[in-house]
C-alpha cells in the first residue's frame, strides 16, 4: 500500500522543483549567514579609515576597493548586512504582530470596529510608503535626540550619546508603522472566513472565550497565507531602509548601511562606478532573491498549483 504524502512534504516536493526558489533560498541563507557570522570574518574594521589609501580601485588588499575616506568596501558591505538583516527582520516581525493585532479583532467582531479598523488601513495604505516614512524619521527624531542629549547633560552618561541606537529604534518605527496594513487585510480576510466554519462554532457553544478562540483555533488557522507576503516583505523591508538611509533620514554614519553608501558615493560614480555598483546590485539580487523564494512558498502552498 502507498503511503499517502502530507500537505507538508507535498510542498516540500513542489518547493524542491522550483529552481528559481531554490535560488532565492540560497542567496538568503548566504545574506543570513553573512549577516551572523561577517563580522567575525571581515578583513578590517568598517570604522577603520586610512586618507592615503583613499578611492583605491579592486585589489588583493581591498577587494572591492576603499571609499573616499579610505574605509575597506568590503568590510562596510558585510557589516551593512548586519544592519540590513536587523532591520528588515525587526520591522517585519513588528508589524507582523500588529498586522495580526488589527486584522484579528476587525475580522472577529465586525460591524462598526472593523470599519474604523479598516478604514485606518485604508488611510495609512493611501499615503506613499516612503513618504509616510520620512514623514514619521523626520518628525520624531528631532525631540527624541533632545531628550538624549538632556539626559546626557544631567548625567554625563555616555550611553546617551549613541545616536545609532535612536537612529535603529526610530527606523524600526517608521518602516512597521508602514508595513502592517497588509498583513491586516489578510488576516481580517481569512478571520472571516474562519469564524463561519464549525470548529469555530463549536469551540464557542463550548464555552471558549475571546483569548483562547483568538490563541487556538483563528490565528493559526489564518497564518498560512501570511507566510508568503513575510517573506516578501522582508526584502521590501531591505529596500525600504536602504531608501530613508540614502535620504538621510535611516541609518547614518558610523553605522554601515547599504543606502548611505550610496548616497556617500552619488557624486564620484562617473570616475568610481564599483563606489554605487556594489551596494545597489547587492540590494538588487537580494530583493529579487526574496521574491523568488516568496513566489515559491506560494506555489507550493497552493493546492490549485500544478507543475508539468
Amino acid at each position: 500500500m502507498k503511503k499517502t504524502k502530507s500537505l507538508t512534504e507535498i510542498a516540500l516536493a513542489r518547493l524542491a522543483k522550483n529552481y528559481l526558489a531554490q535560488i532565492g533560498f540560497f542567496i538568503v541563507i548566504l545574506f543570513l549567514a553573512v549577516a551572523m557570522i561577517g563580522p567575525v570574518i571581515a578583513p578590517y574594521d568598517f570604522l577603520s579609515q586610512n586618507i592615503d589609501r583613499a578611492l583605491e580601485k579592486p585589489s588583493l588588499d581591498h577587494l572591492l576597493g576603499t571609499d573616499p575616506m579610505g574605509r575597506d568596501i568590503f568590510s562596510r558591505m558585510i557589516f551593512g548586512a548586519r544592519t540590513a538583516a536587523i532591520v528588515a527582520f525587526t520591522t517585519t516581525i513588528l508589524s507582523l504582530i500588529l498586522g495580526i493585532l488589527i486584522g484579528t479583532i476587525a475580522g472577529f467582531f465586525g460591524g462598526k470596529i472593523d470599519s474604523i479598523l479598516m478604514w485606518l488601513t485604508d488611510v495609512t495604505m493611501s499615503v506613499p510608503g516612503l513618504l509616510l516614512a520620512i514623514l514619521i524619521n523626520a518628525s520624531i527624531k528631532p525631540p527624541i535626540s533632545n531628550f538624549f542629549d538632556q539626559l546626557y547633560q544631567s548625567t554625563k552618561n555616555p550611553f546617551f550619546l549613541n545616536t545609532y541606537l535612536i537612529d535603529f529604534v526610530i527606523v524600526f518605527g517608521a518602516i512597521a508603522l508602514i508595513s502592517w496594513p497588509g498583513y491586516a487585510r489578510i488576516i481580517r480576510g481569512q478571520i472571516l472566513s474562519l469564524r463561519q466554519q464549525v470548529f469555530v462554532e463549536a469551540a464557542v457553544s463550548m464555552g471558549s472565550g475571546f483569548g483562547h478562540l483568538i490563541r487556538k483555533h483563528l490565528v493559526p488557522n489564518a497564518i498560512g497565507p501570511i507566510v508568503v507576503t513575510v517573506t516578501q516583505g522582508i526584502g521590501a523591508a531591505i529596500l525600504l531602509e536602504s531608501s530613508l538611509s540614502f535620504l538621510g533620514v535611516g541609518v547614518q554614519p558610523p553605522n554601515a548601511s547599504w543606502g548611505s553608501m550610496l548616497s556617500d558615493s552619488l557624486s564620484l560614480w562617473r570616475s568610481f562606478p564599483h563606489l554605487m555598483l556594489v551596494p545597489a546590485v547587492t540590494i538588487g539580487i537580494i530583493q529579487i532573491a526574496f521574491i523568488f523564494l516568496g513566489d515559491g512558498i506560494n506555489d507550493a502552498l497552493n493546492p490549485k498549483q500544478t507543475r508539468r
